[in-house]
C-alpha cells in the first residue's frame, strides 16, 4: 500500500463552483472503450497486472466456509502454474490483491489463507451496513471494529447516500471521519454507490469529501445498484483524485467494482488509470478491481495466448 491519506479539515468552499461537462466526459470515455486493445505479449502482460489488482470477491447470502476457502486458494494461485511457466512468470509470486468478504466470513478467510500459505494476501471486508448503509452509525462503527478485530486489513465502507442527496456534505465528512478512526491500521475504501447519487456533480463532491475525511481509496459501487462501474463515472472520480493530489500531495487509490467481467474491460480500466493519473496508479497499492467472475475471463485469454485455443469451463477452476 502507498502512504496513508490522513485527510484534511472539512472545507465547504472546495465544493463550490463544481461543474461536470457530461458530453465531454462521455466523449473522453468513448475513446477508452472503442479503441483497439493491446495484443499478443503486451496484452498478456497487462492481464497479469490486472490479476494483481483484483479484490477477489464473494458477497452472497449463501457464502459458507467451503466457498470462502476455495476463493482463498484461487487468490493464491489465480492463474494455472503451467500457463505462468510458459510465460516465464511462475516464480513472480502472482496473486490477487486481496480477498473480499462479509464481516462474518473474515475469520473463515484468515483460516483459509493460513491453510493456503497465503497470509500475505490482505483480507478486505465490506462493512457499515453494506450495501444500503441504513443501520445506525453506532452499529456501523462497531461492525468495522469487529471486522478489524477478526483479521480484516482493509475495510470497504459505504457512505450515507441520504446525506449526499440532501447536500449534507458535512454529515458525510463527519461519518466517514469516524469510520476512518474505527478502521485503525486497516486501510479504508469508501464506496460512493454512484448509481444512487443522482448526478456526476454529486459523484465528484462525494469523491472529494471521502478523501478529505481520510479515505485511502474511493470505490465506485457496492455491485448491488442498478448502475455500477462505468467509464464516465470512473473518469469523474479519478479526476477528483487528481485534484486532491494536486492540492494536498496525498495519493488516494481508486477501486472499480460492479459489473466488470471481461479481460478487455480490465485492460481499459488500466489504460484509464495510466492516462489520467500515471503508471503508479496501475499498481495494486493504488488501483483495485472488485470482481468475482473477471478472473475467469482473464485466465481464458491467457490460456488462448499460450495455447492458441480457448479453454473449456472444466479446464479452468472457478472460471
Amino acid at each position: 500500500m502507498s502512504a496513508r491519506n490522513p485527510g484534511v479539515a472539512f472545507d465547504e468552499k472546495w465544493l463550490s463552483n463544481i461543474y461536470v461537462n457530461l458530453p465531454a466526459i462521455k466523449r473522453r470515455a468513448d475513446t477508452l472503450s472503442t479503441r483497439r486493445t493491446v495484443k499478443k505479449q503486451w496484452q498478456a502482460a497487462w492481464l497479469l497486472r490486472a490479476v494483481t489488482c483484483i479484490d477477489l470477491t464473494t458477497l452472497s447470502g449463501d457464502d459458507t466456509y467451503s466457498n470462502v476457502e476455495r476463493l482463498c486458494f484461487k487468490a493464491k494461485n489465480p492463474i494455472q502454474k503451467n500457463l505462468l511457466k510458459s510465460l516465464n512468470m511462475h516464480d513472480k509470486g502472482i496473486s490477487t490483491a486481496a480477498v473480499c468478504v462479509y464481516p462474518s466470513r473474515v475469520t473463515d478467510c484468515a483460516k483459509a489463507l493460513k491453510k493456503a500459505r497465503a497470509t500475505d494476501i490482505p483480507i478486505a471486508s465490506v462493512a457499515t451496513g453494506f450495501p444500503a448503509g441504513q443501520t445506525s452509525l453506532k452499529t456501523r462503527l462497531e461492525e468495522i471494529r469487529s471486522a478489524v478485530a477478526d483479521g480484516a486489513t482493509e475495510i470497504d465502507i459505504v457512505i450515507n447516500r441520504q446525506f449526499a442527496l440532501s447536500g449534507n456534505w458535512q454529515g458525510v465528512y463527519d461519518e466517514v471521519r469516524l469510520m476512518k478512526e474505527a478502521c485503525g491500521d486497516a486501510h479504508m475504501k469508501a464506496i460512493l454507490a454512484v448509481g444512487e447519487l443522482a448526478s456526476m456533480v454529486n459523484v465528484y463532491k462525494a469523491s472529494l469529501i471521502c478523501m478529505m475525511a481520510g479515505s485511502d481509496f474511493i470505490k465506485t459501487s457496492t455491485g448491488k445498484e442498478g448502475v455500477n462501474a462505468t467509464f464516465p463515472v470512473g473518469l469523474v472520480m479519478v479526476r477528483a483524485i487528481r485534484e486532491y493530489y494536486e492540492r494536498t500531495r496525498y495519493k488516494v487509490g481508486f477501486k472499480a467494482a460492479g459489473g466488470i467481467r471481461s479481460a478487455k474491460d480490465a485492460c481499459t480500466w488500466l489504460s484509464l488509470m495510466k492516462e489520467e493519473l500515471g503508471e503508479e496508479w496501475t499498481q495494486p497499492s493504488l488501483f483495485r478491481l472488485g470482481a468475482s467472475s473477471l478472473l475467469g475471463d482473464i485466465e481464458r485469454q491467457i490460456h488462448h495466448y499460450v495455447t492458441g485455443r480457448y479453454a473449456s469451463g472444466q479446464e479452468l477452476p472457478m472460471a
